[in-house]
């Protein structure tokens, strides 16, 4: 459909040389937001409070290096001839999710490791901030007009889309035509998975199941939304990344359970291991 609308300033605010961009404020706070909720989460279940933001501390440029370098090799081509400078323009859009996921859980690991607690654990803390911080940066391609879907058709339009807010629909128009805003479903999609893992540890089930639980229901929404839009990474023959990465986390995650429940995991969501022994370093020798 073809409309005429003016795009909303993809510009925060411009003081000097400085220029800040909506998507990168957006995704700040997101990030900010989730830290807020994992800290508040770890000292009700008995944490310390810095055991989440060291974490984060060492998490968040990690998955945005991880994130951006996962979103250029498979855009290669995009970037094999333009200035190099390009590859570091991520205001600009061309971050990866599963670039900064893949990037979060290898910290979280090496980080549990040398934290002497398990890498289950944090992941079941930061679950609900991640899928929170995701259904809010997608805010953040809706400035940037990018993660849309194709264009909208006459009857989609009459049936729900013309009930959206103008602002979101003038933001999808570009160069005149009006595209689906996938942006806004997955971000739907998130908050109604974010909703969903906090009821899950309300019941306190075994410890790993709501990292894993966010694993599959990001997935399954991510699969079917991915198939709507028009920018997508391929992988190969024309296969979406995405949603074969969607399938193997699927996948995975359910075997993880299955696995896990097989072998007796006893601990549960809100118990706490208690700290090692530290040896008396006082006692006299013999």
């Amino acid at each position: 459909m073809l409309f005429t609308a003016a795009p909303l300033d993809r510009v925060f605010f411009e003081l000097g040389p400085l220029t800040v961009y909506w998507y990168g404020v957006i995704i700040a706070t997101g990030a900010f937001l989730g830290l807020y909720l994992a800290t508040r989460e770890a000292d009700r279940l008995g944490l310390k409070k810095d055991l989440i933001i060291d974490f984060i501390v060492f998490a968040i440029p990690i998955a945005i290096l991880c994130a951006r370098i996962y979103y250029v090799v498979f855009e290669w081509d995009r970037y094999a001839n333009g200035p190099w400078t390009d590859i570091f323009a991520i205001w600009e859009g061309g971050i990866a999710i599963h670039g900064a996921v893949i990037g979060g859980v290898l910290t979280a690991i090496v980080y549990a490791k040398y934290r002497d607690i398990t890498f289950w654990q944090i992941a079941d803390i930061i679950a609900p901030s991640l899928i929170l911080g995701q259904a809010i940066g997608r805010w953040g391609n809706f400035m940037n007009q990018e993660a849309h879907g194709h264009e909208v058709s006459s009857a989609a339009y009459d049936n729900f889309l013309q009930y959206l807010p103008d602002f979101i629909m003038n933001q999808m128009t570009i160069d005149g035509v009006m595209y689906h805003p996938t942006f806004l479903y997955e971000s739907v999609w998130n908050i109604l998975v974010f909703a969903f893992l906090l009821v899950l540890r309300k019941y306190n089930p075994l410890r790993g199941e709501v990292f894993l639980s966010y694993a599959i229901t990001y997935s399954i929404g991510r699969f079917f939304i991915e198939g709507m839009r028009t920018d997508s990474l391929y992988a190969f023959a024309g296969l979406r990344q995405a949603q074969l990465l969607s399938v193997l986390l699927i996948v995975v995650a359910i075997l993880l359970i299955i696995y896990r429940r097989k072998i007796g995991i006893k601990e549960h969501y809100k118990d706490v291991p208690h700290p090692p022994k530290k040896k008396n370093k006082n006692k006299k020798k013999k």
